[in-house]
């Protein structure tokens, strides 16, 4: 049959399957994933898991600059206040499992249920993006706002969970970035904590311009007039609303999105253009000694300890200034077993140099067991001790014995609780520091110890630095977690520390990876990885001067602790106002108000038309 002029038409690209119809399709299926609630708990697991590919062991640092942005997608499209920080709380589940896997072996489903609390810390975040982000294109101040307030938002997260007694700081963002100079040259000016604000702004900015980007497409070319941020565009309509005179369509959202992350840029290259750098001030060697895997047993301690005699005989001649073992590398109280102090000693005369060792054993002098950092010179034990402060949740202690107690039934965890110390401790060496001919030495290298995953508290490091010591030390075990990503995550934390201080840090370990940083955080020598059974000899430069976080501590948190404040006393005084002139004086239907007055008569109402019936004569139902 032939088609007259009028009856032929191209098909639609949604008849055709073209890219229109395809895009259509798209989203009406992402519109039913994102309804369920099921499926989007789990997308919201999934998405909040993605910045944990940032950290070692895959080190995708870049991948920190955009892994939230599905997450804030995501809470932004939540059609309720209350969805969008179940958002948020699913998310933090997905971060803390993915960041904390490699502790499942050990605590098994605990390691959920910690994560799931833990996770509860991100739900006031996902409903500040939403209440900040939802509701088509943000406007200018209401896009600016966001550029401050979630970075802020996600500090305070941080620092409460970076609490000992949730967990410690594992895992923050600004920790991704240990070796990237720029981010480490922020981190001597405002810690770890700048580094992962400015890593929230560029999220944001990337956000903001995906929201624009989609108002761009969803709003019709021949459209005279920008989308509002008030006008309701689906089920995220309920936000900040906008002005009249102040346009928010797509490019005043764009705008103030890259202007904050052209503001980032700008402070990172003001920073490693201008922050104060550490001075050289010589070097020391300085030895690790790696025993690797000891099979456990009744006599692993003596296998051990025989195994890091034998390695460090090895350094004989080779002239270091300190040799450090790792965490729990003496499984003897040394005041109890004078035999193996004397050991001890012999090697340090042997070697020329203090060995600094770590005793993970019950006292003779004191009840209970310590983790103890102890210098060991060759008349014996010099009387220098650092017993481990802040200990390992579940690993070296139970919270709450009494109620969580039953966490030793279902994995690894402390059979007894660890004692702890109750101050920091700077120790000083027999060694000299080596300076370039014609510069004089110093007598004795002041050392800064911490044990385990204190290496992960920037407070700690930078108390040592302002106490005087020009080594910082952490010494470690990680072989129940050898072949998954703590390791490497666990020594990356020592570039973070050194480049926060100004001061070199040396991560001794067990079983791996053991690796030392210079002032600036840059990697000193090679690291001895988990496979490996040596000691390694490293030249580490010392460098004097204060950074200007060690001057200035935690400065990042208290301006995001202001932020959120200021944004709290907005949102209580626009709440005031709101009700104020609802109840004001005089307004209907309040106390004092004088009589409404009657309503002016309209035209009568038009009797309702009959229903329109179809061919088969029953009412017509709209919808159908």
């Amino acid at each position: 049959m032939e088609l007259s002029g009028d009856d032929r038409r191209e098909p639609k690209d949604d008849e055709r399957g073209g890219p229109g119809g395809r895009r259509e399709r798209y989203r009406q299926r992402a519109a039913r994933l994102l309804a369920s609630r099921w499926w989007r708990g789990g997308i919201a697991v999934t998405v909040g898991a993605l910045p944990a590919l940032a950290f070692p062991a895959p080190s995708l640092w870049w991948f920190a600059y955009v892994a939230l942005v599905p997450w804030m997608l995501l809470a932004r499209s939540a059609p309720t206040p209350r969805r969008a920080a179940l958002d948020g709380w699913l998310g933090g589940l997905g971060f803390m499992v993915a960041v904390h896997h490699w502790l499942l072996p050990s605590l098994h489903v605990f390691t959920v249920v910690i994560a799931a609390l833990l996770g509860l810390l991100w739900a006031p975040w996902g409903w500040l993006v939403r209440r900040l982000l939802g509701g088509g294109a943000p406007g200018p101040g209401r896009a600016a706002a966001a550029l401050v307030v979630l970075p802020s938002g996600w500090l305070m997260v941080e620092l409460v969970r970076s609490w000992e007694g949730l967990g410690g700081p594992w895992g923050l963002l600004g920790s991704s970035q240990w070796q990237v100079p720029p981010a480490l040259r922020l981190a001597s000016v405002g810690g770890v904590w700048l580094v992962s604000a400015f890593v929230v702004v560029v999220n944001t900015g990337v956000a903001l311009l995906a929201v624009a980007g989609a108002a761009r497409v969803a709003t019709p070319r021949s459209s005279s007039s920008p989308a509002r941020a008030d006008v309701p565009t689906g089920p995220t309509s309920t936000t900040l609303p906008a002005r009249a005179d102040v346009p928010t369509g797509p490019t005043s959202t764009a705008l103030p999105a890259l202007a904050g992350i052209l503001t980032v840029a700008t402070a990172a290259a003001a920073a490693w253009a201008w922050a104060p750098r550490p001075e050289p001030a010589g070097h020391t060697r300085v030895a690790v000694v790696q025993p690797g895997i000891i099979a456990d047993g009744i006599a692993s301690a003596d296998k051990r300890l025989a195994r890091e005699e034998a390695l460090t005989r090895t350094l004989v001649g080779r002239d270091p200034d300190l040799v450090v073992w790792g965490e729990s590398s003496v499984g003897f109280d040394l005041a109890d077993r004078p035999d193996v102090a004397r050991r001890i000693a012999a090697l340090s005369r042997e070697v020329g140099a203090d060995i600094l060792v770590n005793v993970d054993a019950r006292r003779s002098d004191r009840p209970g067991i310590f983790k103890s950092s102890v210098l060991v010179g060759p008349d014996g034990p010099t009387g220098d001790r650092y017993d481990k402060m802040r200990l390992v949740p579940f690993g070296e202690y139970i919270p709450a014995r009494s109620l969580l107690g039953w966490a030793t039934s279902v994995g690894k965890a402390a059979g007894e609780d660890r004692r702890r110390g109750d101050h920091q401790v700077v120790m000083r060496t027999g060694r000299d520091i080596r300076h370039e001919e014609g510069h004089g030495r110093d007598h004795g290298l002041r050392i800064g110890p911490l044990v385990c995953f204190e290496s992960a508290f920037p407070d700690m490091s930078r108390r040592l630095t302002r106490d005087g010591a020009q080594l910082l030390l952490a010494q470690s075990a990680t072989s129940s977690f050898q072949n998954s990503w703590a390791p490497r995550q666990h020594a990356s934390l020592a570039a973070v520390r050194a480049a926060e201080t100004g001061r070199p840090m040396v991560h001794a370990t067990l079983t791996g990876v053991s690796a030392v940083y210079g002032p600036e955080g840059s990697r000193v020598g090679s690291t001895i990885g988990t496979s490996a059974s040596a000691a390694a000899l490293y030249d580490v430069p010392l460098a004097t001067g204060e950074t200007a976080y060690v001057k200035w501590g935690d400065w990042p948190v208290h301006a995001a602790l202001l932020v959120l404040l200021a944004l709290g006393l907005t949102e209580g005084l626009r709440t005031l106002r709101r009700n104020s002139g609802r109840t004001a004086p005089g307004a209907p239907g309040t106390p004092g108000a004088g009589a409404p007055e009657p309503p002016t008569p309209g035209p009568a109402p038009e009797p309702p038309a009959p229903h329109a019936r179809t061919a088969h004569g029953s009412p017509a139902r709209p919808g159908r």
